[in-house]
């Protein structure tokens, strides 16, 4: 049988054990997969540029698991009410093929690309950050902030969109958090104050969201919207007066913002990969006047993290429906008995 989770079992999951021992348990696994980086087969995500969008698969496995990803990306899709993202996600049992766990993971990509964000935050920005700002208030907002409280004591929230309604939404959802909201009419005026910088927006082509005269010292950014050849948020110049680390470099130099770095560039600002920060291989910030940038595009072990953790929870609280979507026969061989009695002319 094979555990199909949908989106009301997600949210039945979430419910019993709660948004932030979720969150909580998420950075867990994710350290102790990341700390394993060497273990996984790895490959970047397999893209198909189509009319209005982009379609990838993001698969990656180990001796355990192999796991995959089928997400989109079409920013036209609001005009006509459907969702910018969707994704499916599977967990299969390398020692037989058999897929052990579907799921919804669209919501889940916004969780587990919050809990990664997260995790590089608590590598890299200053311990006593209480401030966080977040330009882009799309629907990755919301999740961006409730990680990151698991990892500082964030007490502020400093906050710009370019659309209105996005800003009155992310208000309306984030009011009962006990946060200190402060919508900004700028993002310059968002960045000012904010020890770590988030970056999520939706703009097209390569962009300075945030201005490299207003990035000063210590800061840490998180630079997630920029995720496809020709797309990025950041001015080239922080670029070069930041610490940098990234995900897989064979994906992030085609899809980061480290994409407007020559190579030699990259081999000068680039300090590592999450997985070096996570193991203490490599150094993150060693001042307070750092600036520090985690250059996030997503990558697919992350949701082989969130895909282990689903399964172990919903076998725990005995949560989704297991479903015979793999034939079972006495005979693996006669796999036409299965239409026994139907006319096959």
């Amino acid at each position: 049988m094979t555990k199909i989770i949908t989106i009301p079992d997600l949210k039945k999951l979430i419910a019993k054990h709660g948004m932030q021992a979720f969150y909580r348990d998420l950075l867990r696994y994710l350290k102790e997969d990341f700390t394993r980086w060497d273990e996984f087969h790895k490959i970047p995500r397999i893209a198909a540029h189509v009319p209005n969008g982009i379609i990838e698969l993001m698969p990656i496995w180990d001796d355990r698991y192999y796991s995959y990803k089928y997400v989109n990306g079409h920013p036209r899709n609001t005009a006509s009410g459907h969702l910018t993202v969707v994704a499916t996600g599977c967990l299969t049992d390398i020692a037989t093929g058999y897929p052990l766990l579907l799921s919804e993971m669209t919501v889940l990509t916004g969780i587990r690309t919050a809990a990664t964000t997260a995790l590089a935050s608590d590598l890299l920005a200053r311990r006593d950050v209480t401030t966080m700002t977040v330009i882009g208030t799309g629907a990755q907002s919301e999740f961006l902030v409730l990680a990151h409280r698991v990892i500082r004591p964030i007490d502020t929230i400093r906050y710009f969109d370019l659309d209105p309604e996005a800003m009155h939404r992310f208000r309306k959802n984030m009011q009962d958090s006990g946060l200190h909201l402060i919508e900004c009419r700028c993002a310059e005026e968002a960045v000012s104050g904010g020890g770590i910088i988030t970056t999520a927006t939706a703009a097209p082509g390569h962009q300075e969201v945030v201005k490299d005269a207003w990035v000063k010292p210590g800061v840490h950014i998180n630079g997630i919207g920029g995720d496809s050849p020709g797309k990025t948020e950041l001015a080239l110049a922080t670029l070069k007066r930041a610490k940098i680390f990234i995900e897989f470099m064979p994906q992030t130099q085609l899809e980061g913002e480290i994409q407007q770095l020559t190579p030699q560039e990259r081999s000068e600002h680039v300090r590592g990969e999450l997985w070096e920060l996570v193991t203490n291989q490599k150094k993150g910030r060693e001042s307070n006047d750092d600036i520090t940038l985690y250059d996030s595009v997503g990558f697919a072990l992350e949701d082989y993290s969130v895909l282990r953790l689903v399964r172990d929870l919903s076998q725990h609280y005995d949560i989704g429906t297991d479903l015979p979507i793999i034939p079972e026969l006495s005979d693996p061989k006669d796999l036409i008995s299965l239409l026994a009695g139907h006319h096959l002319s």
